[in-house]
């Protein structure tokens, strides 16, 4: 059976947009919704954290953010892989972290570099590499994301063109999260479970065929 990693932030742990606090079901979240429209050949390990970046350090968060520093720990945790998925850059559009679009796809660069300079096991391959731009970020009245995120709105729309331009480059595969999924405005950023499911049925084929399922 293959492996597959999905790496990402509160979108891929599946934070509720209304309920501060509540997490989607199990069978709600993306990664699942991938492995389910997988048919059984693959299963998808779910490696969401709120807050992750894809290279930004935010020490105002508990644990550590950072994604190119905890990746190599989470790929020997999980290795062999078959393949890694990595929805990340919502957090990047934070203005006190980046707050650039560019920025965001240079750090997606690096988590390639990541992924493929990893010290596999002996006998087993570099894994495929999905990179996903995720839903852009949207208007809120939200006291705290609607601040945050007041310039990332504009640059969040930028992610995808930036994102395929570095997958192309790179020889990875691509998806724009935002062809199938919008963020809710209760908070700008977060997905209901309807928004979250379609973000991995919209996936499967690409996986599959990059498998070759």
């Amino acid at each position: 059976m293959r492996t597959i990693l999905a790496f990402g932030d509160s979108l891929t742990y599946g934070t509720d947009p209304v309920v501060a606090g509540k997490r989607h079901e199990h069978e709600d979240r993306w990664p699942t919704r991938l492995e389910a429209g997988l048919g059984g050949r693959a299963r998808v390990i779910a490696e969401g954290l709120g807050g992750r970046t894809t290279v930004f350090d935010d020490f105002s968060a508990v644990g550590d953010r950072n994604g190119a520093r905890i990746l190599p720990t989470l790929l020997a945790s999980h290795a062999p892989l078959d393949a890694v998925v990595i929805m990340l850059g919502t957090n990047d559009m934070k203005s006190y972290l980046c707050g650039s679009a560019l920025g965001a796809a240079m750090g997606m660069k690096r988590l390639v570099e990541v992924v493929r300079s990893h010290p596999w096991p002996q006998g087993t391959s570099i894994p495929g590499i999905v990179l996903v731009s995720p839903p852009h970020c949207v208007s809120t009245e939200h006291r705290d994301l609607d601040p945050m995120f007041k310039t990332g709105i504009e640059e969040s729309k930028l992610l995808s063109g930036h994102y395929k331009r570095i997958a192309n480059e790179l020889g990875c595969g691509f998806f724009d999260a935002a062809n199938v999924a919008k963020a809710d405005a209760a908070d700008g950023v977060h997905l209901d479970a309807e928004n979250t499911r379609a973000i991995g049925d919209a996936l499967a084929p690409l996986v599959k065929d990059m498998l070759g399922l």
